[in-house]
């Protein structure tokens, strides 16, 4: 009877958390867990190209600032990019004006 008894509450135990992680699995694949989880991945995406557009802009304001100045210098802009490392795939070949081209 005792053995009997055991037996009951483990199946009663194991019945309960079983239907536990099935609840908690459907919850997670409901249409309104998949939607705000979606949601907190496109804000984090928002956010991660809001920063990198904030950093080209940084950059562009430099390097607009740099050719301003030698600009106003009277320099050529091909004296200008003697310092500058290049992006990969550009080349040094210019296109008429000093500036780099692309291949």
């Amino acid at each position: 009877m005792i053995k009997r008894a055991l037996w009951l509450g483990v199946g009663l135990a194991v019945g309960v958390v079983a239907a536990r992680q099935v609840q908690k699995t459907i919850r997670a694949y409901a249409p309104s867990s998949l939607a705000g989880t979606a949601r907190n991945s496109a804000a984090g995406l928002i956010g991660t190209v809001r920063d990198f557009v904030s950093d080209v802009r940084e950059g562009m304001a430099e390097r607009e600032e740099q050719i301003h100045e030698a600009i106003t210098r009277g320099a050529n802009l091909a004296d200008l990019d003697e310092g500058w490392d290049a992006p990969a795939g550009w080349t040094d070949r210019e296109n008429g004006n000093g500036a780099r081209t692309r291949r």
